[in-house]
């Protein structure tokens, strides 16, 4: 064989030889998969600070991780699907959030794939885990403080609005745990102040307009909106008909207030999300779910949008402004 022919010969194995390698290296590369009952513009500040958290365990997607995200968009009886179809694409990890409808479908889904949750609800009250310092199994999470909360939120309002008899709680009967226990617990809230409470239903737009009709019919003197995905992505409905019935609202996270809701009072999501991020990274290191304990972020966040007050004719008394995180004037 001449010299030149055997060059060319090396430059064309060469070449094919590339896209082997290339190959055998991304499939090497892990996959997370990410499941939500949400959607994506909704989760924006969520997602960067999951990311955040990935990053900070050594992992960057489309560098070095994939992420195969499933949106269920607010159809929760979509989720046990779409988990099945992370299991059947053999995904490493499963990152849920940021309820606990999705942390359900896919601990159903599957016994082997790791589990990361992001929830506000009570993993071992809701039989997530065995135990939040050695949950077991293939599954672990980051828990907010949320449901919990709405006993502090009806406490708050009350505070605000001292003459309303009457508080309303919207809930989403979909996602019927966490609204079945946040019902309980406002009523007791409701009872210890010594007002009534009127519990309303909404899983759609339309609902949540005949919602605001009843308030009306049933001289309603506040709202407590329960932490929900659902809700989190009508904030900007919900606050605008809030003002134009004038009923005082509370919800549960920051992105409420700044859609123009009076106030909100939860958990630091943003702090959730990046543990989620780390917590996930951990177990692409090795680490397994069932041997890391369930993470609780105790970061709690009181946001105040004087603009809203004011647009309400409310007053809002030193006390409250003294203890909030933020507020938007």
């Amino acid at each position: 064989m001449r010299r030149r022919d055997f060059i060319r010969l090396i430059g064309g194995a060469g070449i094919v030889a590339w896209p082997l390698a290339s190959h055998a290296q991304s499939s090497a590369t892990p996959v997370i998969g990410f499941l939500n009952s949400a959607s994506p513009d909704l989760l924006a500040d969520r997602l960067r600070a999951f990311r955040r958290g990935l990053s900070e365990a050594g992992y960057i997607e489309g560098r070095n991780v994939a992420i195969e995200y499933r949106w269920a968009e607010n159809k929760f009886d979509q989720l046990p699907d779409l988990a099945r179809d992370l299991v059947r694409h053999n995904v490493n990890v499963i990152a849920t959030g940021y309820n606990l409808a999705a942390a359900q479908a896919a601990k159903a889904a599957t016994s082997t794939i790791p589990i990361v949750f992001a929830s506000g609800v009570d993993p071992v009250r809701t039989s997530l885990v065995a135990s939040l310092n050695r949950p077991g199994g293939n599954i672990t999470g980051v828990s907010i403080l949320a449901n919990e909360l709405v006993p502090k939120q009806v406490e708050v309002l009350h505070e605000l609005v001292p003459a309303a008899t009457t508080i309303a709680a919207l809930l989403n009967p979909t996602n019927k745990d966490s609204s079945e226990n946040v019902s309980k617990d406002a009523q007791v809230a409701a009872k210890k102040i010594g007002v009534q409470l009127s519990v309303l239903h909404a899983s759609t737009d339309a609902e949540i307009v005949a919602a605001f009709v009843t308030m009306r019919q049933q001289q309603v003197g506040a709202l407590v909106i329960a932490p929900d995905s659902f809700f989190s992505s009508r904030n900007e409905v919900l606050a605008t008909l809030a003002l134009r019935d004038a009923v005082p609202t509370i919800g549960s996270f920051r992105s409420y207030t700044a859609a123009g809701g009076l106030m909100s009072y939860g958990g630091s999501v943003s702090d959730q999300g990046r543990q989620l991020g780390i917590y996930v990274g951990r177990i692409l290191n090795g680490e397994r779910a069932g041997d890391l304990p369930v993470l609780q972020i105790t970061k709690i966040e009181l946001a105040i949008n004087l603009r809203t007050a004011k647009a309400l004719g409310l007053s809002v008394p030193n006390t409250l402004i003294g203890r909030a995180d933020e507020i938007i004037e």
